[in-house]
C-alpha cells in the first residue's frame, strides 16, 4: 500500500516519522513523508520519499502578537492545507496525520481514503490534564480540562476561523462547520495512535475507543552518524558535558540565551555543548554546535537542558540521560511536568523565569545520583516497547493484511 505520512512542523514533530516510515517500507509499504523542505533531507536519508509542505513554522513559533500574527497564522494554514492537498495528489492508499495535519481528514474523504491518527501530543480531551496545545497551564478539574479541549476542537482559532468550510468547498466536499467534523469524528471513532510511552503518559482513562498509547517512534538513524571532528574532540578531551538546547525555540533570542546558558554552565562547574544557534568554541569549557544527531548526542552527554518539546524529550529518555525542562509553551508544560513526576529531571523552570542560577541550580540537581538512576532505568523500559510495530498492525488490519 501507498502510505502518506503528513509531518507538519519543526523537526522535533518530523524526525519520528523518518523511523516510522521506515518500518512500515520494510513491512512492504511503499512511503512518503509530506514535510517541510528543511527536513527533506533528513527523510530521503531514511530511504522515504519526500513531499514538500510550504511555510516555516518556526517564523510562525517567533514571539509576537496582534492582526499581522493572525495573518502570519493563517497564510501559514493556508500553505499547510495546499501542502497536503498536493502531497496526497501525488497518490495515496492511506494517509496518516500528525495533530498539526488535521486538515489531511478532509483531503482522505475528497479521496475516498481512509486515514489514521499519528499523534506525537495527546491532543485529545481528557480529565487529567488541560488542553496541551492551548494557553491553560494549571488544571481545571477532570470537567473543565475535558470541556475546554472539547472547544479548542469544536471552536478554531481567529486565524483558522473558516478553513474547514474552504477546504471542503475546495475539495468538493458539502460543506461542514469545525465543531459538525469533531462531532463526527468522535461518533466514528476516528482512530489515533500516540507516539509517546504509556510508562511516560499513561493513556487517561476517560479516553474513547479508537485512542491508543503505543510507544515511542524513533528517529531513523543517519546513515553516517559522524559529526564534525571537532565536536568529538571536544567530547574525548575531557568528563561528559551537560547539553543545553532551544530546539523550536531558535527564532527567539538566542544571543542573550547563549550567554546566560554559558554562565549557568560555569556556576554549575560543568563543561556544555550549546544547540543554541552559535557555534564553534565559545569558552574552554563550552562547544557551540549546529544541527547534529540527538540519538549519538545525547547518551554522551550528562544532562540534557532543553524547552521539553515531545521530540527532544524522547530523545533524552532514551539516551537514560536526566533532563532540565525549561517549557514556554503548548504540550512542553506536560512534558516538563511528567520529567519531574518519574525522577529524571528536577521541577521544571519556567522559560520566562530562566536566568543563570536557575539553570544553574537545575544542572546540578539534575546530576545527582538517584536521578542519573531513574533515568537511565526509565531508558530500558521505554526501549523495549514497539511502538511501530503498533502501527503497522494497524495500518495492515485496515486494509486485511
Amino acid at each position: 500500500m501507498r502510505v502518506l505520512i503528513v509531518g507538519v512542523g519543526t523537526r522535533g514533530d518530523v524526525a519520528p516519522y523518518t523511523g516510522l516510515g521506515a518500518r512500515l517500507r520494510s513491512a512492504g509499504h511503499e512511503v512518503a513523508i509530506a514535510a517541510h523542505e528543511p527536513y527533506a533531507r533528513m527523510v530521503r536519508e531514511a530511504g522515504l520519499e519526500f513531499r514538500p509542505i510550504a511555510g516555516d513554522p518556526l517564523a510562525v513559533l517567533a514571539p509576537g502578537a496582534g492582526a499581522a500574527r493572525l495573518r502570519q497564522y493563517a497564510r501559514y494554514g493556508r500553505q499547510v492545507e495546499d501542502g497536503i492537498v498536493g502531497a496526497a495528489a501525488q497518490g495515496a492508499d492511506i494517509l496518516l496525520l500528525n495533530v498539526a495535519a488535521s486538515a489531511g481528514c478532509h483531503v482522505a474523504e475528497a479521496m475516498g481514503v481512509p486515514s489514521l491518527g499519528v499523534h506525537l501530543q495527546p491532543v485529545e480531551p481528557t480529565g487529567d490534564f488541560p488542553p496541551v496545545l492551548g494557553t491553560v497551564r494549571r488544571s481545571l478539574g477532570p470537567r473543565g480540562n475535558r470541556a475546554a479541549a472539547r472547544l479548542a476542537f469544536a471552536v478554531p482559532s481567529p486565524a483558522h476561523a473558516g478553513s474547514a468550510r474552504r477546504l471542503r468547498a475546495r475539495l468538493g466536499l458539502p460543506p461542514m462547520s469545525s465543531r459538525a467534523v469533531y462531532r463526527r469524528r468522535e461518533a466514528g471513532r476516528w482512530p489515533v495512535l500516540h507516539g509517546f510511552s504509556p510508562v511516560v503518559l499513561p493513556r487517561p482513562r476517560d479516553w474513547r475507543e479508537g485512542l491508543e498509547v503505543v510507544g515511542y517512534w524513533w528517529p531513523a538513524r543517519p546513515a553516517d552518524p559522524r559529526p564534525p571532528r571537532h565536536l568529538r574532540d571536544f567530547l574525548e578531551s575531557g568528563p561528559p558535558p551537560v547539553f543545553v538546547g532551544l530546539g523550536s525555540m531558535a527564532a527567539w533570542d538566542t544571543g542573550r540565551f547563549t550567554e546566560l546558558a554559558v554562565r549557568a554552565l560555569r556556576r554549575a562547574r560543568v563543561r556544555g555543548v550549546l544547540q543554541t544557534g552559535v557555534t564553534g568554541a565559545l569558552t574552554d569549557d563550552v562547544l557551540g554546535v549546529d544541527e547534529v544527531s540527538h540519538e549519538w548526542l545525547f547518551p554522551r552527554m550528562a544532562a540534557v537542558a532543553h524547552p521539553a518539546g515531545c521530540g527532544t524529550v524522547a530523545a533524552g529518555l532514551r539516551a537514560g540521560v536526566p533532563a532540565v525542562a525549561m517549557p514556554a509553551r503548548a504540550d512542553q508544560w506536560l512534558w516538563a511536568a511528567r520529567l519531574a513526576a518519574l525522577g529524571v529531571a528536577p521541577e521544571p523552570v519556567p522559560w520566562r523565569r530562566v536566568s543563570e542560577r536557575a539553570l544553574a541550580d537545575g544542572i546540578r540537581a539534575a546530576l545527582e545520583g538517584r536521578v542519573r538512576e531513574r533515568a537511565a532505568a526509565l531508558a530500558r523500559l521505554v526501549t523495549a516497547e514497539d511502538g511501530a510495530g503498533a502501527v503497522v498492525k494497524a495500518v495492515d488490519g485496515m486494509f486485511g493484511a
